[in-house]
């Protein structure tokens, strides 16, 4: 049985699992290369590598094109991949995205499912289409989110499903198996990535959604609040056991037995940690102490 040709794009670490796994890429393009892992997977390829493709480059197209891939997976590549390159792979391009399609379309899941309050994550394998996340379903895999996840740890647990995921693939194409999928159902939400507004701490929420917030955007690019006149981001908040003294309004400040406690529109949050606009620790005794009733 002849082996699948694989054209691989993304980062180094999903062509390390599928070169494990028996599957050499024939060719890959590998992006972002700051990541650990960039050198070995050139190191250890006997393919063709290229380094930041220009996707859009005919004479890249060209390259690997002479490869003469079967199928084309994608593992974060951080670049939208052109039609011109998808049909490079007459058996499919695959790739895997980090919730359960349709829910959070996007390039930011994390972020919105941990917002959101969803009780669980996962990540889909689907096909590849010229717009983003839009392609049939070929498999899924869910996970709880816990009540203390937070972007950078929901971002680890679903690598492990999702290189699983592009490995299944891979053995079901050289078994000879064609991977159709399923059309996405309705219901689309989207994962935009969060922009100032969204990523600034509404104190009129009750403190739980406060609580969110502050884990889906944890520890980048952290959730925003001012008070007074500085500007943090929160980068770790717990829920506050005291009551607020009477008249306390969201967003002020008072110091309990646990720290210092920011008011909610139900209930408070004990702030942890912070950074100031420059990107260092901010002295919370000295903020609140400057800011409090």
């Amino acid at each position: 049985m002849a082996r699948l040709r694989i054209l691989y794009l993304g980062v180094p670490l999903g062509a390390e699992v599928l070169r494990r796994a028996g599957f050499a890429p024939v060719a890959m393009g590998l992006a972002p290369l700051d990541l650990p892992g960039a050198r070995r997977a050139r190191r250890r390829s006997g393919a063709l590598v290229l380094g930041n493709p220009d996707l859009g480059d005919a004479g890249v197209r060209r390259v690997l094109a002479s490869a003469r891939p079967d199928v084309l997976f994608s593992f974060f590549f951080p670049r939208r991949i052109p039609p011109a390159v998808l049909e490079l792979a007459p058996r499919g391009a695959f790739g895997t995205h980090p919730s359960l399609l349709p829910r959070w379309r996007g390039p930011d899941p994390y972020f919105w499912a941990i917002r959101e309050g969803d009780a669980e994550s996962g990540v889909t394998l689907h096909r590849l289409e010229a717009e983003y996340d839009t392609g049939a379903v070929v498999a899924r895999r869910s996970i709880p989110l816990a009540p203390d996840e937070d972007a950078w740890s929901l971002a680890k647990k679903l690598d492990r499903p999702a290189l699983e995921l592009l490995v299944d693939a891979a053995q079901r194409l050289e078994a000879g198996e064609v991977l159709a999928g399923e059309p996405q159902p309705t219901g689309v939400t989207w994962a935009p990535r969060p922009d100032d507004e969204a990523l600034a701490i509404d104190w009129r929420e009750p403190a739980t959604r406060v609580l969110a917030h502050v884990r889906a955007a944890a520890p980048e690019p952290g959730a925003t609040a001012v008070f007074g006149d500085h500007w943090v981001e929160i980068l770790a908040a717990e829920r506050c056991q005291a009551t607020a003294p009477a008249g306390l309004l969201p967003a002020e400040a008072w110091l309990t037995d646990a720290g210092w406690a920011v008011c909610c529109g139900e209930g408070a949050v004990i702030v942890r940690r912070a950074r100031d606009e420059e990107g260092e620790p901010v002295d919370l005794d000295a903020l609140f102490a400057s800011v409090a009733r």
